[in-house]
């Protein structure tokens, strides 16, 4: 929305006020950077439920057009493993399961809009699916 509007500020400012010069380029470059920030930092809304015999993991961005939804679905028995990994400001969680056709897979989800907290949270109730796991083998 605020790239929209920096562009139609843009034409206004170009063709009918001229005030800013050459700085009116920054209301297109300023929205520009952020999204792009937006895209690289990963998907805003992270969705992770536990209850029941099923883990459910939805992953979307705030900005539709930006990149596909993620939503995964999955008996807890075929969880093996998790990892987060953070690089500077981008955050990971790496999910392995077990698959009947290739063994394992990893799913990735991008949770850098997470708060320390919730991290923990989420590391906490994997751990716990994870030790139930192998207790029942």
């Amino acid at each position: 929305m605020s790239l929209c509007i920096g562009i139609v500020g843009f034409i206004l400012e170009k063709y009918k006020f001229n005030i800013l010069g050459g700085f009116s380029y920054l209301l297109i470059i300023l929205p520009l950077i952020l999204l792009i920030t937006f895209y690289v930092n990963g998907r805003q809304i992270f969705e992770y439920d536990s209850d029941g015999e099923a883990l459910h993991i939805k992953n979307r961005n705030i900005i539709p057009f930006l990149s596909k939804p993620l939503s995964d679905e999955f008996p807890k028995y075929k969880l093996i493993k998790f990892e987060t990994i953070t690089m500077l400001f981008i955050k990971r969680l790496y999910v392995t399961i077990s698959s009947k056709n290739n063994g394992s897979t990893t799913l990735k989800y991008e949770i850098s809009y997470l708060t320390q907290k919730e991290i923990n949270d989420l590391k906490f109730s994997l751990n716990k699916v994870i030790k139930a796991n192998k207790e029942r083998r």
